[in-house]
């Protein structure tokens, strides 16, 4: 494991933090004058420190990429990964999956006013889009055989630890390190304040008297290996430098709450769904749970939302729950990484970190852990992420490998075919979008919303299914028009539109289009450029060959502004030329 954030710059640090009990979230004054001294979770480690790798100095590096080379270094050298790599005569296969969503907006945001009036440095665009965040990490460190990156908002770290284990049961990878990072930018936390959401005291979750949450920011990623893969390489390796195992990744579920963009259903049906199915994959009772590390982030609807789920799961045996937020603020992309290694500590350990922040009991919650004190060693833990869009994940970490009965991946190969595919360029059809929806709904939705809709569920419609079983997603850029805007309003210092701010997170097609065809199955998007409807296709075959669905949707929908396309060009890179481009493909597998 390797990990930096706002309770400590390292694994180690964030242990010592955490079990000394010591406060992460500090007043921070870079940010709005009417957001002067809001508590945030800012990573210990300065960005003058973080320069210091080689090659480096001198060079506009967005404060994303170096959090994450802090984090991964450490786990790189902890894993032995380079050791590992080279231990054959055909070096193993290691990939890197990765979780953003702000990419490199620090450095775009503080160029952006000269940008706009054809100035500035347009070399931020190199690495402003999650994608390229993500390939520039992977050729700094030049240890991986491939890479890509999700982005489902809060949740995005832990579906990259789900795709990474995905990726080594299929054996399309020998090592991956999966994991997410995420810096503070004003783009997000005014962002965020535009949704009355953030606390401006220290967050308090799952209290009485919570008011919102604190955001973060950080980097963490793990080392994830089959375990024959392990005992192969200690064999060869020797005794010195023996690669050691912490946990084992037992079970992983992810579901849509089909509900909302950015609240929670009042049952809590989305994370309901995905901690059943962690359960189910890892073959455990609910009561063989130890602890839950929850997403807790101190907002009215989320703790809500959150407790009615564990309640539904756990009934009367609940074991112990907290939130560490209190220690790390929401680190949101990266938030699921850094819980997960938090809370592997806390299996290796034996301990329960504290709900920090947690003070008054409020009757209609759960009452989180107080006391960090384990009477008996923890077996089997669960760590959850819910994000936008009503993407929520599970995972359950197991000190041993469990026995159990759930579907593996042995199982029949079905033919995958195309139901239907349909393709919009440009914005002349975006007005048959009132096919499917109403005109003061059309009147908010962006023009790439639009365009992902009317793709999509035109191509629901050709293929006679009402309700796919799974929604992947993919997107090289995301909501340019709304991030333009966003930034516009930034550099303008005018309050942000919450609307465009929904709208500009990665993930937000796939939620908008669970809620219309009520899809509560698997949810996910992957941004890596040009490689992007690769990665979905490819997930998508796998799903549907795995026999766990028989109706997918992908889709992939893209984006460009006159700036952006001159701003890629002033930094040599290549773009679509199109205003608007949207695929939407059914596929289906099975009898």
């Amino acid at each position: 494991m390797g990990a930096v954030s706002a309770a400590g710059d390292c694994c180690y640090e964030i242990l010592k933090t955490i079990r000394n009990d010591l406060f992460g979230i500090q007043s921070y004054n870079y940010f709005s004058p009417e957001l002067k001294d809001l508590p945030v979770g800012k990573a210990w480690v300065t960005d003058s420190e973080l320069l210091g790798f080689p090659g480096l100095e001198g060079k506009p590096v967005s404060r994303t990429i170096l959090m994450a080379l802090c984090a991964l270094r450490e786990a790189i050298y902890a894993g032995k990964v380079d050791e590992q790599k080279y231990s054959k005569d055909d070096p193993l296969k290691v990939v890197l999956v990765n979780a953003t969503t702000v990419g490199g907006m620090d450095l775009t945001e503080r160029e952006f006013t000269q940008l706009r009036e054809g100035e500035g440095n347009a070399e931020c665009m190199c690495s402003h889009d999650c994608g390229a965040t993500t390939q520039a990490i992977a050729d700094y460190l030049g240890v991986f055989s491939d890479y890509t990156t999700v982005s489902t908002a809060c949740s995005s770290a832990a579906n990259a630890l789900l795709v990474g284990a995905e990726l080594l049961k299929s054996h399309q990878a020998d090592i991956v390190i999966a994991g997410g990072t995420e810096a503070l930018t004003k783009f997000h936390i005014c962002g965020f304040n535009s949704l009355m959401i953030l606390d401006h005291e220290p967050c308090r979750p799952f209290d009485k008297n919570r008011a919102g949450l604190n955001l973060g920011e950080g980097a963490a990623y793990v080392v994830m290996e089959r375990e024959e893969t392990v005992k192969e390489v200690n064999d060869d390796i020797g005794e010195f430098g023996k690669v050691s195992i912490i946990a084992y990744l037992t079970g992983y579920g992810n579901a849509c709450d089909a509900f909302h963009q950015t609240a929670t259903s009042d049952n809590g049906e989305g994370p309901f769904l995905a901690m059943t199915e962690a359960l189910r994959m890892a073959g455990l009772k609910p009561q063989q749970i130890d602890y839950v590390n929850a997403h807790g982030t101190g907002t009215l609807n989320n703790d809500l939302s959150e407790s009615a789920a564990l309640r539904r799961v756990f009934g009367e045996d609940m074991p112990a729950v907290s939130s560490t937020k209190g220690y790390t603020g929401h680190a949101t992309s990266a938030a699921g990484a850094i819980e997960a290694v938090i809370t592997l500590q806390a299996l290796k350990y034996d301990f329960f970190p504290i709900n920090r922040g947690w003070i008054v009991q409020d009757e209609g919650l759960i009452r989180p852990m107080m006391d960090d004190y384990a009477v008996e060693p923890l077996e089997h833990v669960m760590c959850n992420s819910f994000g936008f869009g009503g993407n929520d994940t599970s995972l359950i970490f197991s000190k041993h490998p469990v026995k159990t009965t759930a579907a593996t991946h042995e199982v029949p190969q079905f033919e995958v075919r195309e139901l239907a595919r349909v393709v919009i360029s440009g914005t002349e059809e975006l007005p048959s979008v009132s096919e499917f929806v109403r005109p003061m709904e059309a009147r908010r939705m962006s023009r790439l919303m639009k365009a992902a809709v009317l793709s999509s569920m035109r191509a629901l419609r050709e293929a006679g299914v009402d309700s796919p079983d799974a929604i992947i997603t993919a997107t090289a850029y995301g909501s340019v028009e709304l991030s333009e805007r966003l930034l516009n309003q930034l550099a303008d210092n005018e309050p942000l539109k919450p609307t465009w701010f929904m709208q500009s997170t990665h993930n937000t097609i796939a939620g908008e289009l669970a809620i219309r065809t009520h899809c509560h199955g698997y949810n996910i998007t992957y941004t890596q450029g040009s490689q992007s409807l690769d990665w979905a296709l490819r997930d998508a075959r796998r799903i549907l060959c795995q026999g766990s669905c028989k109706t997918v949707l992908v889709e992939c929908h893209d984006e460009t502004t006159p700036l952006f396309r001159q701003l890629m060009e002033r930094a040599g890179r290549e773009c679509q030329q199109e205003d608007v481009k949207s695929i939407a493909i059914i596929l289906s597998c099975g009898e």
